[in-house]
């Protein structure tokens, strides 16, 4: 047996807010960003009722946004994005308990529905493994798709699964904050739900 495995949801866990969407809107601008979403409106609607799936929206938004981006493009400002966005948005608490698990020498994988790629050098600069939703890609470009499935829900599990033994832990902390992180949640010897956020589960 291995020490400890700490699997942390980011999105509304370790952040107060969706830093896919902040990505977005931080590197197409306001205006821009807005119309896009209005142009998009319809089908976000739909998803708000059950009725638009909700990987086939975040390919809407990707296909709006960042479709032919090279991958160099995305990498600078995934980084720049780490330094000057994503500070203002983690929440302390979450920071802490990251903290107290690095002291206890357990490994920690932050496991999320964002695209692997904006949060990768954030999660480098500390020391954190990520498995996110990975980017499809053509000749160095994105198309706009998602390559495989969103990392939500059942899918999260089985990133995890295919990244690492959970057996080999001696114990597995797990925390996230909506039903997409329930089937991480129920791998864990200590679930937490909503645990930075006054509620805890």
């Amino acid at each position: 047996m291995s020490t400890g495995l700490a699997l942390f949801d980011f999105d509304g866990t370790i952040s107060d807010r969706d830093s896919f969407l902040l990505f977005v809107r931080k590197n197409a601008g306001p205006l821009n960003f807005w119309l896009g979403m209005a142009m998009l409106g319809p089908r976000i609607g739909l998803f708000l009722l059950g009725r638009y799936p909700n990987q086939a929206l975040k390919e809407d938004v990707l296909t709006r946004f960042l479709r032919g981006w090279d991958l160099e493009r995305l990498r600078a400002a995934a980084e720049l994005f780490a330094r000057q966005t994503l500070p203002a948005i983690l929440r302390p608490q979450a920071l802490e308990r990251l903290e107290w698990h690095q002291s206890r020498g357990d490994r920690i994988i932050v496991v999320t529905a964002t695209p692997e790629a904006i949060l990768a050098p954030w999660c480098a600069a500390r020391g954190l493994e990520i498995l996110g939703t990975e980017l499809e890609t053509d000749n160095g470009r994105l198309t706009g798709r998602i390559r495989g499935e969103n990392c939500r829900g059942v899918a999260k599990v089985e990133r995890i699964r295919r990244h690492c033994d959970p057996d080999r832990y001696a114990e597995i902390f797990a925390y996230g904050d909506t039903e997409g992180d329930r089937p991480m949640l129920a791998m864990a010897d200590h679930p937490f739900y909503q645990p930075f956020t006054g509620q805890r589960g």
